[in-house]
């Protein structure tokens, strides 16, 4: 079987197939002194690491700290797990074959299939919309949409807003 079938996905929710593919080339093969760690394991390390925003140090603390971590790069309890310099490392390989762009390229081609899509940088503000009270307004009615909420040590009557925006 070949080498990229044998790393799928069983849910069929990541394109591994496709993601190895265009790494593989690139990747250090073994000349026997020392045995690279599994390129599945690398690319997986490489996500969790850019998902959760850690620096390569906070991933390997991670991969020690946190469970699910490992068991999703598929590192055993009796295998090594990769120091900080391996996973940057490997960072610097994807970026020196300009492999970021062709991985993204990867996954919005899969996601794009299931009417999906994925984008870097996302702002997020969450601004209250103030409202007169219930005893101030025209009709002298509460507006049931409008709540009191609290921020710091002060209240407010009206609404929440959460405004997304593309960070470009």
């Amino acid at each position: 079987m070949p080498r990229a079938l044998s790393c799928r996905d069983r849910s069929g929710r990541v394109p591994w197939a496709g993601l190895l593919g265009l790494i593989e080339p690139f990747y250090t093969k073994a000349d026997g002194s020392i045995e690279p760690y599994p390129l599945e394991t690398m690319l997986r390390i490489h996500l969790l690491q850019n998902w959760f925003s850690l620096s390569a140090p906070a991933m390997e603390e991670a991969l020690y700290e946190i469970t699910p971590m490992p068991q999703f790069a598929r590192l055993t309890p009796s295998a090594p797990i990769p120091e900080d310099t391996t996973i940057m490392n490997f960072r610097h390989l994807l970026e020196k074959h300009q492999l970021h762009s062709a991985i993204l390229a990867v996954i919005n081609g899969y996601l794009q299939d299931k009417g999906l899509s994925l984008r870097q940088g996302t702002i997020v503000d969450a601004v209250i919309i103030h409202a007169p009270s219930s005893t101030k307004n025209e009709e002298g009615k509460r507006d049931l949409e409008m709540r009191h909420t609290k921020k710091g040590n002060q209240y407010f009557f009206g609404m929440k807003a959460h405004i997304g925006a593309d960070a470009e």
